[in-house]
């Protein structure tokens, strides 16, 4: 079974699929940290980053694995590798790379079809996960959003800063050519804007509940 959440920067997709994971039972699948991976791949095997053919090839190549909920890579444990600066900015780049969307969705679409899972992020239920059981929008005004992060108190930004930060984030996010941040049809839309995480929760355990 799939459980997947979209919705813009800031708006509690994290908190939300890690309340399910711990709830449900279900792995919480992190796309963002395969797009790592996969550029672990491309560092490690040598190829010239500046060309795309090379490295789409290596990661056509590359093995990805979830065991004991940890990421493996060509059979090796990676997790403590996909924070570093490195792999970080790498990420950034080679995410963008329309094919390698391609190769990593197929990967998480095969682990989807072997174990119960949430995901978030951008494009969960339009494009990664379209048969999801469960498909969920979070939403909240932009606002609400830079509040929630400003009061957070890990950023050096105003909370004018963060809002004008969030509505260009939000501005790149609707209009990427590939993964864009829309609504599915039948997607279930919850606006926190107003809501505590105990409301946003209890609405989703009903959501989640009503499909089991």
């Amino acid at each position: 079974m799939v459980v997947a959440i979209d919705g813009p920067a800031g708006v509690g997709k994290s908190s939300v699929a890690q309340w399910i994971s711990e709830r449900f039972g279900f792995f919480n699948l992190n796309s963002g940290a395969f797009y790592r991976a996969a550029a672990v791949k491309i560092l490690d095997s040598g190829v010239d980053t500046l060309n795309e053919d090379a490295v789409v090839d290596a990661v056509k190549s590359a093995a990805f694995d979830i065991i004991d909920k940890r990421l493996y890579l060509d059979g090796t444990d990676v997790e403590e590798r996909l924070r570093t600066p490195e792999v970080d900015k790498a990420s950034s780049v080679f995410s963008s790379i329309v094919e390698i969307r391609h190769i990593i969705n197929g990967h998480l679409r095969r682990i989807a079809s072997t174990i119960n899972l949430v995901a978030e992020g951008r494009d969960m239920t339009t494009v990664v996960f379209p048969d999801a059981a469960v498909k969920i929008y979070l939403d909240a005004s932009v606002s609400v959003r830079a509040m929630r992060r400003f009061n957070q108190g890990s950023s050096s930004q105003t909370l004018g800063e963060i809002e004008l930060s969030i509505r260009e984030r939000d501005h790149r996010d609707r209009n990427k050519k590939e993964g864009s941040l829309l609504i599915a049809d039948d997607a279930v839309v919850l606006d926190t804007s107003t809501l505590t995480l105990a409301q946003v929760y209890e609405k989703v355990t009903e959501l989640i509940k009503a499909y089991l």
